[in-house]
């Protein structure tokens, strides 16, 4: 009972230093006057993924050698799991539920260029992620696809920085965000203080993610369940979906374009950037269950990239079948497949 009540603890220390870290980049996005596809896709996506890539560092840096390993491949296979199903199925519930606030609906408000950018950015880094499990623990090889994955994003947050052709993109306005927690009686807080904002909450999140690391291998131990499906359920849910209620607020604003490049923008992100890192910090062999959550993965979010690709927008229907695709996930745990 001990050691769950330290793993509650440091996951409220991980969600504060991440709702800290966040108020602090969108405020950022604020003073540099970016569009709600910047601020949505970059800013608020990698602040709410912030913690789901130091979950995983911290487990291989500093967990035992076979415990850490899998408690970070877990936690980095199940967030764009848990980002293409279940926020996608929170999201299309609030959809549902403000369905009489849209004259609209159920066509959602959301600027197609950019979700269809992420999703195709998402698709194709994740794919030559999951490719490298298969082409060999040569080092040259996985240090080839890792800088390929960084310098892909890379260039993925400057096209989105400047636009990436969406039209009339605005920017974000003070009421969509809270005011700056460092400068909460302040309109315009100075850079000064957001910067060091996010550096304080980054050092919180670290601080969280390393107890979080240490009480899941004794858990998983005591329990005799598998380190790599407790992270990959707990760390992902835990640290990742209660920030993106951030999406359920935009949607409630009718900011759809906000809501779900919050979420597209994080998987992109968690698909390039943090699969780097495994396959340079691990030995990136995925087991059966890693592969079965990945096709799961691949499939809720193809249904949403067809919609977009196809009809030109985005139902919440779709969304709401992300819901389906982790129920099935969870059928496969319980029948002891994964």
């Amino acid at each position: 009972m001990f050691n769950w009540l330290v793993l509650l603890i440091a996951l409220g220390i991980i969600l504060l230093g991440a709702t800290v870290f966040t108020n602090g980049l969108e405020w950022f996005g604020k003073k540099m006057k970016l569009s709600d596809g910047a601020v949505g896709s970059v800013f608020a996506a990698v602040g709410t993924a912030l913690p789901e890539t130091l979950v995983p560092i911290v487990a291989i840096m500093f967990g035992t050698s076979e415990a850490g390993h899998k408690i970070g491949v877990g936690a980095i296979i199940g967030a764009p799991f848990m980002l293409g199903t279940l926020a996608f199925f929170v999201s299309g519930l609030a959809v549902v539920w403000h369905r009489k606030k849209r004259n609209d609906y159920p066509v959602m408000r959301v600027d197609t260029i950019v979700m269809r950018r992420d999703m195709e950015y998402f698709l194709a880094l994740y794919s030559v992620a999951i490719a490298a499990s298969f082409l060999g623990k040569h080092p040259v090889v996985k240090t080839f696809i890792a800088m390929s994955l960084f310098l892909t994003y890379g260039a993925y947050v400057l096209k989105t920085l400047r636009g990436g052709g969406e039209p009339e993109a605005h920017e974000i306005e003070e009421g969509e965000i809270d005011p700056c927690y460092f400068a909460p009686k302040s309109h315009d807080p100075h850079m000064g203080i957001i910067g060091f904002q996010v550096l304080s909450s980054l050092l919180l999140i670290v601080w969280g993610s390393y107890i979080f690391v240490e009480k899941v291998q004794i858990i998983s131990a005591l329990m005799g369940i598998s380190p790599f499906i407790l992270a990959m359920i707990i760390a992902p849910i835990a640290t990742e979906l209660p920030e993106k209620f951030n999406s359920v607020i935009w949607i409630g604003k009718g900011k759809d374009t906000l809501a779900i490049g919050n979420i597209t923008g994080a998987m992109v992100f968690q698909g390039s950037i943090i699969t780097a890192i495994g396959i340079l910090m691990t030995d990136w062999r995925l087991n059966t269950a890693a592969l079965l959550t990945v096709a799961l993965t691949f499939a809720s979010v193809g249904m949403a990239y067809i919609q977009i690709r196809w009809k030109k927008h985005l139902t919440p229907g779709t969304l709401l079948a992300g819901g389906a695709f982790y129920f099935i996930f969870l059928v496969l745990i319980a029948a002891g497949i994964i």
